[in-house]
């Protein structure tokens, strides 16, 4: 029996389940704790993520959105990080009561073969773990290239 080393990680977060599922399938939710983007975040969309200058955007095909608790991307185009396509990031949302849930956010296919790893799942953890949580639970979000993201990747950078 193999173990699967993709990222995964869950939060528990002050935020009912269908406000966090607006969060991941909204575009200018997505914006506000991930990165800017355009196109659709429901079941059949595409949402398409500049992420990095002088690069195409990361492409998004949307497998599953099932209110409040699943949502399911395949990334189809990543000319910065060409390992990701292929891969899914996948949002799993339990509702715990009615004020609360718990997000289990795994990237399948980022896995340990991946040379990635280590900072990609550095950056969902900030991403997921801080961002995510903290936009849904009424605050700033940190999102790609914020003040607080660069913040975050000096201090990865300088140890």
């Amino acid at each position: 029996m193999t173990t699967s080393t993709d990222y995964r990680t869950t939060v528990r977060i002050n935020a009912p389940a269908d406000v966090v599922y607006d969060a991941v399938t909204t575009t200018e939710t997505l914006s506000s704790w991930w990165s800017p983007v355009t196109g659709s975040g429901l079941i059949g969309g595409h949402l398409r993520f500049p992420m990095v200058a002088d690069h195409k955007p990361l492409l998004i095909r949307v497998d599953e959105a099932t209110r409040p608790t699943t949502v399911r991307w395949t990334v189809t185009e990543c000319t910065f990080m060409e390992d990701w396509v292929g891969t899914q990031p996948t949002f799993t949302i339990t509702p715990i009561d009615n004020g609360s849930c718990e997000v289990t956010f795994e990237h399948r296919g980022l896995d340990d073969e991946l040379e990635c790893k280590d900072m990609c799942s550095r950056s969902w953890d900030h991403f997921v773990g801080t961002s995510l949580r903290e936009l849904v639970e009424g605050g700033p979000g940190a999102p790609n290239r914020s003040p607080r993201d660069l913040a975050r990747r000096a201090a990865e950078q300088n140890g």
